[in-house]
């Protein structure tokens, strides 16, 4: 009964480290892409509007976030939200008339998460 006992509980957490394996298998180019993703968006940040070259870098970007998401990757949305150090690096703080203690003020570098794993935590600002 005992061997059966540990034999199930063998199967079990084969199992699920074998689903991990899936869910994850991805997640060191995740995270190079990620500084892609934010290379993009400086420069496209750093462009001026209704430059054709910029408008074919923004599509391309746009394409590229696509399949992350399809991939299983998702944005922290975290700006006006209560700071969580799960999924928030606080850099700086500071007061605020317009948020609340506790609340993310700016976002200084996105963070992203694979399927439910934090791939890298996003870098804000938090007031006091």
């Amino acid at each position: 009964m005992r061997l059966m006992a540990d034999f199930q509980n063998f199967k079990r957490r084969t199992e699920k480290e074998k689903s991990d394996i899936y869910a994850f298998a991805n997640e060191k180019i995740v995270k190079e892409l990620l500084d892609v993703i934010d290379n993009f968006e400086r420069a496209l940040a750093a462009g001026n509007d209704g430059d054709k070259f910029l408008e074919g870098m923004e599509m391309i970007l746009k394409q590229l976030l696509s399949v992350l998401e399809r991939a299983g990757v998702s944005e922290i949305k975290c700006l006006g939200e209560d700071f969580d150090p799960n999924f928030h690096n606080a850099v700086m703080t500071e007061d605020s008339t317009e948020y609340e203690s506790g609340k993310v003020t700016e976002v200084l570098q996105k963070g992203y998460i694979l399927n439910s794993r934090v791939v890298r935590p996003a870098m804000v600002k938090v007031a006091n």
